[in-house]
């Protein structure tokens, strides 16, 4: 639960901090006095709106799992909301992202806004209708599971299939295309490190001649080794490192020498023009390697493609046998959730008994197959869609859902934002809404906007929300500060005495 809130710099708020140590909270005021600001607040502070506020922050005591985003849980858990130039969000100190907050957010937060129909998409509903199933068949899981599995093979089996019905339409342009993307290759015939001893057999060739001539010129020099020994024998000199040195040169130049005989052989024209071939690979797929492996590959994409026939009745005979199996799993779910729906509707028109209303109709179509199985849930108010429904009976109808939820997934509770759930709606229905929230409260922690005495009146806490020379406050309210407010929201400005028992009585009867 939401143990402290604290508002700076929004609108007319200059600074509000409240604190809460119960679950079923309330705020009232006249209008115009910034319920709704605060209301906004709160839920910009969880990624579910925007506001311009300098700074907002709530600790939350509630394990939310926020390992899983990489943030270390704490007691309690701080969120906060600061905007200078942009909005910046954090928990326990750590910078996130508002798509993340509002993520973490939704794990522990039920936000109900005005004419939204987020709980009965289909995806919600099939959702909710698992849990039940779940709740009474301890094999649904396992069945649900085993379908997933399926549906995905099936799937990834059709998304190869349809592939290769693809590439079969267009089988000859690629077969084609591909056998000429080989051959350009096939006719260099490059080897790994060809390009490297081509590249040094031109760069000998463009130094043959200073070769050879620096080789004649030095060449002399051995017409000398005889005088040069006889020289240093005269001197007592050792002469066996000259002649060891001397023959080393003689051995460079020979060798050297058939080194550039063997070059006369090379035509350079040829050298160039393979140089040149060579490059295109390297220039096209960046190595003689790279070029040698994209030759294999295309290899053997011709060679699927000449057995594309095979390939497809294979998987056409896989993708038949998938579906068989999944639509056998989805209709087996079918089964077990057309109970749980039954279920479901009962627990429905039970709080819309409480709540004055009636005659809700959860119907199962069935659709093309998808990953939620082949069920399609729509829901009916008084034989009336949805999108038709005033807006007090869609509040209702969306809390009765809510409520029953509560019963089958959500019993671990979290916390509830109400945006004006009794308007438009009597003081007998706003009575009974209020029934239903405080059966919700003892799981959830709830925050509402009221405008009705009788859901004011059941709250466990009571906050006035008053604007003075255009400046807002939130004020916890006592008894006596309740009666009179209560008494205000009856009567209008001027309090009666009517309205001041009617008051009393709402709060006694409430206090049993």
């Amino acid at each position: 639960m939401i143990e402290r809130f604290y508002l700076k710099d929004h609108f007319g708020f200059k600074e509000a901090e409240l604190e809460f140590d119960r679950n079923f909270i309330v705020f009232t005021g006249p209008s115009g006095a910034g319920k709704s600001v605060l209301m906004e607040a709160l839920l910009s502070l969880f990624g579910f709106k925007d506001c311009d506020a300098g700074l907002i922050e709530a600790s939350i005591n509630h394990k939310i799992g926020l390992e899983d985003f990489g943030i270390q849980e704490d007691e309690p858990n701080i969120f906060c909301l600061t905007k200078q130039k942009s909005a910046r969000y954090f928990i326990n100190n750590r910078q996130i992202s508002k798509k993340n907050i509002k993520t973490i957010s939704s794990r522990f937060i039920n936000y109900l806004s005005l004419r939204e129909f987020n709980e009965f998409e289909n995806e919600n509903l099939l959702t909710l209708t698992d849990a039940i199933a779940s709740a009474s068949n301890s094999k649904y899981q396992k069945l649900l599971n085993e379908f997933k599995i399926g549906y995905d093979e099936y799937k990834r089996c059709k998304t190869k299939l349809q592939k290769v019905l693809f590439e079969e339409k267009k089988v000859e342009e690629l077969k084609e295309f591909t056998a000429f993307e080989i051959k350009k290759i096939e006719d260099i015939d490059p080897d790994i490190d060809e390009y490297e001893q081509l590249m040094q057999q031109k760069k000998e060739l463009s130094r043959k001649e200073k070769i050879q001539e620096a080789i004649s010129s030095a060449s002399g020099v051995f017409e000398y080794r005889s005088k040069v020994g006889e020289a240093l024998t005269l001197l007592e000199k050792e002469s066996s490192n000259f002649e060891e040195a001397l023959s080393d040169v003689e051995a460079i130049f020979q060798e050297a020498l058939i080194r550039l005989g063997e070059l006369e052989d090379i035509e350079i024209e040829s050298l160039l023009n393979r140089i040149e071939q060579l490059s295109s690979l390297k220039r096209k797929y960046g190595s003689i390697e790279e070029a040698l492996i994209y030759l294999q590959k295309k290899r053997e994409e011709l060679s699927r493609y000449e057995n594309l026939a095979f390939e497809k009745e294979n998987l056409l005979k896989e993708a038949q046998k998938l579906e068989e199996k999944v639509n056998r799993l989805a209709d087996e779910i079918t089964k077990e959730r057309k109970k749980a729906l039954k279920t479901l509707q009962e627990r429905v028109e039970h709080y819309l008994n409480l709540l004055y209303l009636e005659d809700v109709k959860f119907i199962l179509k069935e659709k093309t197959l998808t990953a939620y199985g082949k069920d399609e849930i729509e829901t009916v108010l008084k034989t009336t869609d949805l999108k038709k429904v005033s807006s007090g009976e869609l509040n209702r109808l969306r809390l009765a859902l809510l409520a029953a939820s509560n019963e089958f997934i959500q019993s671990n509770g979290g916390i509830l934002i109400l945006d004006e759930i009794d308007a438009n709606v009597s003081g007998k229905e706003s009575m009974s809404i209020a029934s239903v929230l405080q059966t919700l409260s003892k799981n959830y922690q709830i925050f509402a906007i009221s405008h009705q005495p009788q859901l004011s009146s059941t709250a466990q806490m009571h906050f006035l929300v008053q604007k003075k020379d255009g400046v807002s406050s939130v004020t916890p309210l006592d008894k006596e500060g309740r009666i009179n407010e209560l008494s205000r929201m009856i009567s209008g400005k001027e309090i009666s005495d009517e309205a001041l028992n009617f008051a009393k009585s709402l709060l006694k009867n409430q206090n049993g």
